[in-house]
């Protein structure tokens, strides 16, 4: 049976439900995520936009600027404005939700940490998760059916 988790933003309004395991989970330290989130870094669990099902509440996109020009929309919540998952790049198959707003964020620990020369000193960064102080190739540490999902929900396989 896919183990489904349930998730909502601050006040509640928007529900949703996201089924089965996500293709990674990034702990990003970069000062654009930095910036939007208010916090020391985002966790993002990378899922198949059709594994997110939202239950109840209206949700607004917002674009967002990047220093590299590639589109970014926040999809937050109407009422609270909680930010809930990303879209990056437009790729109409993936999402990046905000794992902190599952009922359970514990359920999806980091598998990486990127953007680390942007790390603020005092966070402390386990030794048995991977660190890179940018991005990295996830042909090299993606596991290959995470790999195989990611270039579906592209469209590049």
């Amino acid at each position: 049976m896919t183990e489904v988790r349930k998730g909502s933003c601050a006040c509640g309004e928007v529900r949703y439900e996201v089924a089965g395991e996500p293709m990674f989970v990034h702990c990003c330290h970069c000062r654009e995520c930095q910036c939007h989130s208010g916090s020391a870094f985002v966790i993002n669990a990378i899922v198949e936009t059709a594994q997110i099902r939202q239950l109840s509440g209206e949700l607004q996109a917002i674009s967002v600027p990047t220093r590299s020009g590639s589109p970014h929309d926040i999809h937050h919540c109407g009422t609270c404005q909680t930010a809930l998952w990303s879209d990056y790049g437009q790729l109409a198959g993936m999402r990046f939700l905000r794992v902190g707003t599952l009922e359970v964020p514990a359920e999806m620990p980091p598998d990486v940490h990127i953007f680390t020369r942007s790390k603020l000193p005092w966070v402390i960064l386990p030794e048995t998760v991977p660190a890179y102080s940018v991005y990295y190739d996830f042909n090299d540490i993606w596991p290959a059916a995470s790999v195989a999902r990611r270039r579906k929900a592209t469209g590049q396989g």
